[in-house]
């Protein structure tokens, strides 16, 4: 049987970030490790609409609308499952983590005051060619009818232990049409940050990005994904997926390219930093 932890409020993001940071030195993550089964759940969330106007305005969708953009649950479960992560028990270090996919399922549009219940537990993990990923549930409930839900995939990069046979590799589809330019500001991750609550180091600050390999300040995958479904049409029920590719540079110049369900933002060269897909439930 699943434990179920419930908590009182939603976890400071400060603390677990801190814990996290402290333990990963001390976990050697491989794809045959366990993940806890703990369900991490939070009953009778509210949201703040202060909140939820910044979140609105750094993405790029309108404000004031009477349900909650698609990608803003995932914001509203992060801190549950930052708490997940940082677990000693969890086997990947915080440190160094990469969000390298989401699929999102919303079952139906969700109006933007609540109550909520929110859900997050860890689903396995899965070796990968470059270490091994775990895949993080999060399920939003309202009236105890799932509303929306979502997997994440975090990379822990390390070496593996044989090297995996590359297969046959599958042909790239035709590069999508551009539809807009972006000129991205350099406080872009800062804003962010500020509208969620994800206040990563790497995505702050030209020089906590160079403690972290990069030559300056990132912007969040999440919000890449945001502008690209903010500028995209999304059917109230709808199943998003998006793959993050390549890390978007802090202040830079993107295209935003689309067709159909198919999205993706593109930067110099044409490398592609998010792809995704939308399409009717």
């Amino acid at each position: 049987m699943t434990p179920t932890v419930e908590l009182p409020a939603p976890p400071a993001l400060a603390p677990l970030l801190a814990r996290g940071a402290l333990l990963s030195p001390f976990k050697r993550p491989r794809s045959d490790g366990s993940c806890p089964r703990t369900r991490l759940v939070l009953r009778g969330l509210r949201v703040d609409a202060g909140r939820l106007a910044a979140y609105e305005r750094v993405c790029g969708f309108p404000t004031g609308e009477d349900t909650l953009p698609v990608t803003y649950p995932h914001v509203l479960g992060f801190p549950l499952a930052m708490r997940l992560m940082s677990r000693p028990d969890f086997p990947l270090p915080l440190l160094g983590l990469v969000h390298t996919s989401i699929r999102i399922t919303r079952h139906r549009a969700t109006a933007s005051p609540g109550p909520y219940e929110l859900a997050v537990h860890a689903e396995g993990l899965a070796p990968h060619r470059r270490g091994t990923e775990a895949t993080v549930v999060t399920e939003m409930r309202r009236h105890g009818e799932l509303v929306w839900e979502s997997r994440s995939t975090y990379l822990a990069r390390h070496r593996t232990a044989s090297r995996q046979p590359a297969g046959r590799r599958e042909e790239e589809p035709e590069p999508l049409p551009a539809v807009e330019e972006w000129r991205l500001a350099g406080d872009v991750g800062r804003r962010y940050g500020a509208a969620s609550g994800d206040r990563n180091p790497i995505h702050l600050h030209p020089l906590t990005a160079r403690l972290f390999g990069f030559p300056r300040a990132i912007a969040h995958g999440m919000w890449t994904v945001a502008r690209c479904l903010a500028a995209h049409s999304t059917p109230d029920a709808a199943h998003v997926s998006a793959d993050f590719r390549a890390p978007v540079l802090l202040p830079g110049t993107v295209t935003y390219a689309a067709e159909g369900g198919r999205f993706a933002l593109r930067g110099d060269g044409g490398r592609v930093h998010v792809a995704g897909e939308v399409s009717p439930l």
